[in-house]
């Protein structure tokens, strides 16, 4: 009788549990999977290295927004193996239900824009579920807290419960985390340079704001954020507010294409006014890629690399 109660209790558990499904927040609602999903489809390098570093590659059937604007590295190929480039940039909906997925894991223009022809609602029909970048719901909803490193280590979690990996998941995270508090108890009591970030040579500068995670990042590094009062995560501000604000360190984002950032960095030489910065005059930059400056597996090391051309005396 009671190996019969144990039992029933067992399959009421296991009812219960399947009941529920899976739940994890996006941006700031639920999103529920009966059971983990099979297929899923992930946009950009970023949110890509997060599906590797949890090994799913065996249920990605196809990337998106790879190739249209950055290369790759051999890490990345490797790992990727033959996972098909469904769209070089941002997909349509006929890339996506091309290989019926169930879950696409995307952000605001990070393969999607708020109004566009994917979205969540768009997708929905299809039996599509979008998982949100974390970074990116500032753009729908401006009620967020400030960038910080659980940009990257929630949507980890997020990610390995969505996937049911969470003890990997977890196991990685909690090592990122033992590697950023050994980073910051070096970076506490240096002196904190101003620093700016910029993507690329334009006629405006595209920068990271208070929401972005490279915020969080220069901080973490033993710097402070020149645009950290941006009210958005990435966005535009003017030449003459950066020159005024006179960044001593340049974060430049490296597409790895021509000279790469060394390019950006005699741009801004040849620039009437950022020409006239302490960070140019003594040319104090680093050069970091893409998927080291959106959340992704890549940050932390791209933190140590931040901090260790910040404050020479870490070396």
């Amino acid at each position: 009788m009671r190996y019969f109660l144990t039992i029933l209790a067992m399959v009421i558990s296991a009812n219960s549990t399947a009941a529920q499904g899976i739940t994890v927040d996006n941006c700031g609602e639920p999103l529920v999977f009966d059971n983990p999903p099979e297929r899923i489809v992930i946009h950009d390098m970023n949110m890509t290295d997060m599906a590797f570093a949890l090994d799913l590659q065996d249920r990605i059937v196809g990337l998106t927004g790879i190739t249209g604007w950055y290369k790759t590295s051999p890490e990345f190929d490797q790992l990727r193996g033959d996972i098909p480039e469904l769209a070089a940039k941002y997909p349509t909906i006929e890339n996506l239900i091309a290989v019926d997925p169930d879950m696409f894991f995307a952000g605001w223009y990070y393969g999607m824009r708020p109004g566009g022809d994917i979205t969540p609602d768009t997708l929905a029909p299809f039996g599509i579920k979008t998982m949100i970048l974390t970074e990116s719901c500032v753009h729908l909803d401006k009620d967020r807290p400030v960038a910080s490193m659980d940009l990257l280590f929630n949507d980890m979690l997020r990610l390995g419960r969505v996937m049911q990996v969470e003890d990997q998941a977890k196991k990685l995270v909690s090592g990122w985390q033992a590697e950023l508090a050994a980073i910051e108890r070096q970076t506490a009591n240096l002196e904190r340079l101003r620093v700016f970030l910029l993507d690329g040579p334009a006629d405006a500068p595209f920068t990271a704001g208070k929401f972005a995670i490279p915020d969080a990042m220069i901080s973490a590094a033993g710097g402070v954020n020149i645009t950290h009062d941006l009210d958005t995560s990435w966005g535009r501000t003017s030449w003459e507010a950066v020159a005024a604000a006179n960044p001593e360190f340049l974060v430049l984002l490296d597409y790895q294409t021509g000279n790469g950032a060394l390019d950006t960095f005699k741009f801004l030489q040849e620039h009437p006014v950022m020409s006239q910065t302490d960070a140019v005059i003594n040319q104090r930059w680093i050069g970091l890629r893409y998927e080291e400056l959106t959340p992704g597996p890549a940050n932390i090391q791209a933190i140590e690399k931040m901090a260790q051309a910040m404050h020479p005396e870490l070396n």
